[in-house]
């Protein structure tokens, strides 16, 4: 389900241009209102939808999930942790999703440059650097060379 915007809702703050992976989201230079650009490429990771402080962004739904004439309301509660949607169909019948957001708080993860140098011994290894510490994790499994007889 691509997003879209409510122009009247939108104050141009940008967070979703910032959060969205694809770089779909953009601000309209006259109006200096977010839009998306190709919906098509929208990965439906719904980032911006969490994102908006404004709760301008909502989604369109496919017609096989929610047929037209219906809507699609997506809230993000910050105090309660919860995103909600809430979809009504054409007949009246309205269904509502409640979930934990997960997401990381802003500045939370770590910087490339706050980890210490990867050791060069390192580059014969199956792990990737700084794991598993950074994984928080005592130890991964890994695989062993089969010999060919």
């Amino acid at each position: 389900m691509p997003t879209f915007v409510y122009m009247t809702r939108c104050d141009g703050c940008g967070e979703c241009v910032d959060i969205c992976p694809s770089d779909i989201m953009h601000i309209d230079r006259t109006y200096r209102r977010a839009y998306n650009m190709e919906p098509n490429f929208c990965w439906e990771c719904y980032s911006c939808v969490k994102a908006c402080p404004q709760h301008a962004i909502d989604v369109r739904g496919y017609a096989d999930f929610a047929p037209l004439g219906h809507s699609v309301r997506v809230l993000r509660e910050e105090d309660k942790g919860t995103v909600s949607w809430k979809i009504r169909y054409r007949d009246g019948r309205i269904k509502e999703f409640m979930f934990p957001i997960r997401t990381t708080p802003w500045g939370s993860i770590k910087g490339p440059a706050e980890y210490a140098v990867p050791d060069p011994k390192g580059l014969n290894s199956v792990l990737l650097a700084h794991e598993p510490e950074a994984l928080m994790v005592g130890s991964l499994p890994t695989l062993t060379a089969m010999k060919k007889e």
